[in-house]
């Protein structure tokens, strides 16, 4: 959602393109033949569609298929679920309940939730607003009750099994101290400004944001318009998913959009004047500003900054069982991009590439064939941290790694014993121990290697 660095840390990659304001975009085909290698060549994805905007316009390009029954071509109107773009959307919300005075950053959450729910706190601190929407609240990526498994893992998570777990959690860090992914922060966050204004999350997204924005196209109710458009989401193996249901933890992940709305919420975002809508409160997400513990990254309120040639990317990424999309827009060049896929892989090194073209596109090794019994004897959980394993599942001549909480997702192998994920810039190299048995995995991803040593 809410799944990508989600997986893990998260992925840095990125261009080919010359995408810059006031000098034009590239070239259709240019961008074209991107999504084509991604769909025809390297098969992570049925089909993508990007938009591209600067101050004088956008512009919107499309290849592969949509996979609905209906067969509609993809354009900038198809519907796709974003994922954890919605955290900007709930991150907004804060700041728009900010400026009306509704709510304070500094207010613990503890405030705003019935009084025989008992919020974790340590050393003191309590979780505060904007613990919450800069991940740093020391709360885990996601509550215990998510299967690791399911077409439809957030669907039947309840609002009772939110507040028992927050009445019966001990926080690892103090609050406010440490950068930790969490979909139940900001699940958390959402359900708590839904409770402060009465209305549900959906209801409060589409009054305060969508509305003075105008996007028609972005709710978690699908219109009957939004259901002819919708696209259909495939597993990263390209197979058929489920759409996702998040109900209890909704601003987390739950909205669906359209390419055609999500540049107009970027373009209020990014680049909108001082009398805009919103403005006030979009003044907000960047002003505070927090560190990660990927190299060259910050967070703002639900927003992610990558700092890099000589430039700042501010971007969010998504990914639900179906679906992977990016929104991310270049301070310098004032230029930035859309990019929703109907598949759970991710387009991140595309947006990023059409933001700023001094972001280079992922490059992948040559893959190898490994014997299936080799492939066979790396089948285990590998312990990351704590509270976060990656399980490794294997088929004749195929491998697959999940993250706890996540979906599943192949590895494909440049040897017998390394292998590569083409959803992030990520490496895996399966290490035996002196009698040959695999006992641990070595994992490298965000310029970070670490031991995941294998569980009985």
């Amino acid at each position: 959602m809410i799944a990508r660095r989600d997986f893990l840390l998260g992925t840095i990659a990125s261009a080919v393109c010359s995408v810059r304001a006031g000098a034009g975009f590239a070239p259709d085909e240019d961008i074209r033949n991107i999504l084509r290698d991604r769909v025809d060549r390297a098969r992570q994805s049925l089909g993508i569609v990007a938009s591209v905007f600067d101050p004088i316009g956008q512009k919107t390009v499309a290849h592969g298929h949509s996979g609905a029954a209906n067969d509609r071509a993809l354009d900038g109107d198809t519907v796709f679920e974003i994922g954890s773009i919605t955290k900007v959307f709930t991150a907004l919300l804060l700041a728009e309940m900010v400026t009306r005075g509704e709510v304070a950053l500094d207010d613990p959450a503890a405030k705003f939730l019935p009084a025989d729910v008992k919020m974790p706190a340590r050393s003191g601190k309590q979780i505060t607003l904007l613990d919450l929407a800069t991940y740093s609240s020391g709360l885990p990526r996601v509550p215990d009750g998510i299967p690791a498994d399911g077409d439809n893992p957030y669907a039947a998570y309840t609002v009772e099994q939110l507040y028992a777990f927050l009445s019966g959690h001990t926080l690892r860090f103090d609050p406010g101290t440490h950068y930790e992914y969490s979909n139940l922060g900001f699940g958390l966050l959402g359900h708590v400004l839904a409770l402060r204004a009465n209305m549900s999350y959906e209801d409060l997204v589409v009054s305060r944001i969508c509305a003075p924005l105008g996007l028609a196209d972005t709710r978690i109710s699908l219109t009957s318009s939004m259901r002819e458009r919708l696209a259909q989401g495939h597993l990263s193996n390209l197979k058929p998913a489920s759409n996702w249901d998040i109900p209890t933890l909704a601003g987390a992940g739950a909205l669906r959009s359209t390419a055609n709305d999500l540049v107009k919420f970027m373009n209020a975002t990014c680049m909108a004047g001082a009398g805009a809508p919103l403005r006030p409160a979009i003044g907000l997400l960047l002003q505070t500003r927090r560190p990660t513990n990927v190299p060259r990254w910050e967070v703002g309120l639900g927003w992610f900054v990558l700092s890099a040639n000589k430039d700042e990317i501010v971007w969010k990424d998504g990914m639900t069982g179906g679906y992977g999309t990016f929104v991310g827009y270049s301070t310098s060049l004032r230029s930035g991009a859309v990019v929703l896929s109907n598949t759970a892989n991710s387009v991140n090194d595309i947006g990023f590439n059409l933001a700023n073209p001094a972001n280079k596109l992922a490059q992948y090794p040559p893959e190898v064939t490994v014997d299936p019994a080799i492939l066979a004897a790396y089948a285990g959980v590998y312990q990351l941290g704590p509270n976060f394993a990656l399980t490794i599942r294997a088929e004749p001549e195929r491998l697959f790694v999940r993250g706890t909480g996540q979906p599943e997702f192949e590895l494909f192998a440049e040897s017998e014993n390394r292998f590569f994920m083409r959803m992030v810039d990520a490496q895996g190299t399966f290490l035996r121990d002196k009698d040959g048995k695999v006992d641990r995995l070595l994992w490298h991803q965000g310029g970070r290697y670490q031991y995941c040593p294998r569980t009985p």
